[in-house]
């Protein structure tokens, strides 16, 4: 494997009603542990020269209510179980998730490179009235070694210029497929997936998505050449997978 990317699970936003899912009533340490341990078997595939793109969400406490109420915006964050308030933190404070993990993984032996903010034009609306409504998330490169494969010039930022830590990418929609089955309720944009595969493989190279959800990664990396490897646990994101793949 030369380079993989992948989003997985965000702790207390969403549940996928798959059985061994973490990130929906699990502690946060149990949650960031089942990552490192994860990525300790992604590390035992990975070239000497491999990277990793980790997209992680961030959430907020919940006050020790075991339930996420609908939000009239965003009709999808409702969750009928949810994880308790980590200790130490205080009701509705943002938690700090990605870096929580990105540290986790660093003291794991991972050199974290870069951390990317993926802003989103479009992003969804929030009904909160004491904050900005978000619009971004965490991207972290993380390499094996401290040297490693990444190609400066196979994607350029705005006027030319050599890539910047802030891509503006929009999201994509949920859709139906032709047998009218909805789409992952998380979907990596195809633009995100593809950035990060061109700069850190070549072709005929294998991409690895241990969390694979609707398979963007997969069929952004067959598009541009490259092998690729998936697991996801959910038999219908299996089967939405396929689909798509011989679409």
């Amino acid at each position: 494997m030369q380079t993989v990317i992948t989003s997985p699970p965000y702790w207390s936003l969403r549940d996928y009603s798959a059985e061994g899912q973490i990130g929906r009533d699990d502690a946060l340490g149990e949650y960031v542990k089942s990552v490192v341990m994860a990525f300790d078997q992604v590390r035992r595939v990975l070239a000497d020269d491999g990277t990793v793109w980790l997209n992680v969400g961030d959430s907020y406490t919940s006050g020790n209510r075991r339930y996420r109420a609908p939000d009239r915006k965003n009709r999808a964050r409702a969750m009928s179980v949810r994880p308790p308030t980590p200790e130490g933190l205080k009701p509705k404070d943002l938690i700090g998730v990605p870096w929580r993990l990105a540290f986790a993984l660093q003291d794991a032996g991972w050199w974290l490179r870069s951390e990317v903010i993926w802003y989103k034009p479009n992003a969804h609306p929030e009904s909160v009235c004491d904050r900005p409504t978000k619009s971004h998330e965490t991207v972290f490169l993380l390499s094996k070694n401290q040297d490693y494969y990444y190609d400066t010039a196979a994607v350029k930022g705005p006027n030319g210029r050599r890539l910047r830590t802030m891509w503006d990418i929009n999201t994509e929609p949920r859709r139906k497929d032709a047998g009218g089955i909805e789409d992952h309720p998380a979907v990596m944009p195809m633009t995100l997936a593809r950035r990060c595969i061109q700069i850190t493989s070549r072709p005929g190279d294998t991409v690895l998505d241990p969390y694979a959800g609707s398979g963007t990664t997969l069929i952004a990396a067959q598009d541009l050449g490259r092998n690729w490897a998936g697991i996801e646990l959910n038999p219908a994101y299996v089967d939405l997978i396929e689909r798509r793949i011989t679409e």
